[in-house]
């Protein structure tokens, strides 16, 4: 956020506006999220949200579809062996 500052500051020294739509775009699902996870119902189904959600953001980050990589993840895991379950990471995952 303080980069953000800064580039606004920067901006408004050369007479442009400051925009940060981008910004507020990108933090809106953390900030709408807040609210919805305070009721997940236990603290275990929190625990499960949040697993699942770092694996969507992760598929993300890596480049993948987050539909694809969980569907996929899903059907191998239980005929995956336990010594290459890490073939099944965001970062590792390659797409059948």
């Amino acid at each position: 956020m303080l980069l953000v500052v800064m580039l606004c500051l920067a901006h408004k020294i050369s007479d442009r506006l400051c925009d940060n739509n981008w910004v507020e775009n990108q933090i809106r699902p953390i900030a709408l999220g807040r609210s919805n996870w305070l009721f997940a119902g236990s603290l275990r189904a929190g625990k499960r949200a949040a697993a699942i959600m770092s694996l969507v953001h992760s598929a993300r980050i890596n480049g993948h579809d987050p539909y694809v990589y969980l569907r996929d993840v899903l059907e191998r895991l239980p005929t995956q062996p336990a010594s290459r379950v890490d073939e099944l990471l965001p970062h590792r995952w390659r797409a059948p």
